[in-house]
C-alpha cells in the first residue's frame, strides 16, 4: 500500500509551506488571501488537475496514445453553510490527431483509476468533459 508524508508549518500571519521529499510550496493560509500562493480550494483543484495528467502519463503508454500536451481547466463551487466544496467541474484539453473514439478512451481510462479524483468523487459532484486541442 503507498504511502505519501506532508509537513506544513505556520509562517506568519500571512501564510505558510508544506514539504515533502525535496519540494516546498508556499500555501495562502492569510485571511485576507494572497495572489502569490495557492489556498486550501485552490491546492485541491490542483490536486485534481496533478491527478488527471498523472493518470494520462501513465496510460498512454499502456494504450499507444499519441499527444502533443494536455491542459487541464477546473471550476469548484463552494457553499458558505456549512463551508464545503459541493461540486468541480473540468475541462481536459488534449494536443492529439487521436481519433474521437480513442479520446473518449483515454477520458475513461482517466476517471477509472485516478487516485485522487477518484477520492474526491466520492465526496463532491465530479464531472467533465475532454476536448481536443484547436
Amino acid at each position: 500500500m503507498a504511502q505519501y508524508h506532508v509537513s506544513a508549518r505556520r509562517i506568519d500571519s500571512h501564510g505558510s509551506e508544506a514539504t515533502t521529499k525535496e519540494a516546498r510550496i508556499v500555501l495562502d493560509t492569510d485571511v485576507a488571501g494572497r495572489l502569490d500562493a495557492f489556498n486550501p480550494a485552490e491546492l485541491l483543484l490542483a490536486a485534481v488537475a496533478a491527478c488527471m495528467i498523472k493518470g494520462i502519463e501513465r496510460v498512454t503508454p499502456t494504450l499507444k496514445f499519441s499527444l502533443r500536451g494536455v491542459d487541464v481547466r477546473l471550476h469548484g463551487e463552494r457553499q458558505d453553510s456549512p463551508p464545503k466544496m459541493v461540486s468541480i467541474t473540468y475541462e481536459l484539453v488534449v494536443d492529439t490527431d487521436e481519433t474521437d473514439q480513442r479520446l473518449a478512451l483515454l477520458h475513461k481510462n482517466v476517471r477509472r483509476y485516478g487516485t485522487i479524483s477518484n477520492t474526491v468523487a466520492a465526496a463532491v459532484k465530479l464531472e467533465g468533459t475532454i476536448s481536443r486541442k484547436v
